[in-house]
């Protein structure tokens, strides 16, 4: 897997690593970018550490640039990844989880349809989880869509095959808002599209999945890059595949380390 020759810019206050990444990836976003920011800043300043990393994957705009002054003016801690060529969401997230130095990795659409005043309540679950084990994901559910009806009906048809296939325990595996402690993540199998089946995914590694409702917002700047064909009839291939690694997974249950000597 390539970056396609990334440059990265750090805006960090800080050389403790924070407790929370905003993984943001985002392609021809103007107009939405600056917005997020800023929400991403009110919700968690005031709660813990955090940086927010935006992959700009191939932007013909000036998303990058408005990334950047908006950071700069907020004092947020951030990182700016460029992709020279658009290699799509996955990639993007990828990168951005290499590159996040947070313990949570936090998800979330460019397109500021979803809230970042929903990441507390994650932050919350993820706490109260961790006492279970170490993989875990937070998934949100977005019980009041804002989108037109015929994307909503595109979107229960991609999960309604999604959930028959892989039965991962999430009604809305769509929705980009989620938590994955960032160990976790990069356990994870990559390949394109992987972003759809990270509930499925963190199964196969024995976590557990959690379910939080989240808000969901219009769209006001801006075009959506998914249509019915890139959201459902490509994905079932890559949704057999996923059911293929998750049958041929094994969790070895340890019953006893033994050190001996010096190591």
């Amino acid at each position: 897997m390539s970056d396609a020759s990334p440059v990265v810019s750090l805006f960090v206050r800080s050389s403790a690593n924070p407790l929370v990444s905003v993984l943001i990836p985002a392609k021809d976003e103007a107009g939405n970018i600056g917005q997020l920011v800023g929400e991403v800043d009110s919700a968690l300043r005031p709660l813990c550490s955090f940086e927010i990393v935006l992959v700009d994957d191939g932007s013909g705009d000036v998303t990058a640039a408005e990334f950047v002054q908006c950071c700069t003016a907020l004092g947020a801690p951030a990182q700016l990844i460029r992709h020279q060529v658009s290699v799509g969401q996955s990639t993007a997230l990828s990168t951005a989880a290499r590159h996040a130095r947070g313990r949570y990795l936090v998800t979330i659409d460019g397109d500021g349809q979803n809230d970042p005043a929903d990441i507390p309540a994650l932050l919350r679950q993820a706490q109260a989880m961790e006492a279970g084990g170490v993989h875990f994901c937070i998934a949100g559910f977005r019980h009041k869509r804002m989108d037109t009806e015929w994307k909503k009906i595109q979107s229960r048809i991609a999960n309604a095959v999604r959930r028959r296939i892989l039965d991962d325990g999430v009604p809305d595996t769509g929705c980009g808002l989620k938590l994955i402690p960032r160990e976790t993540w990069l356990r994870l199998p990559y390949f394109d599209h992987m972003h759809r089946y990270i509930p499925a995914l963190v199964r196969r590694l024995g976590g557990r999945i959690a379910v939080v409702p989240v808000n969901h917002r219009h769209r006001t700047a801006g075009v959506s890059k998914y249509t019915a064909w890139n959201r459902v009839w490509v994905g079932i291939v890559d949704m057999i595949g996923v059911r293929w690694l998750t049958r041929r997974s094994k969790q070895p249950v340890i019953a006893q380390v033994e050190i001996i000597g010096e190591i």
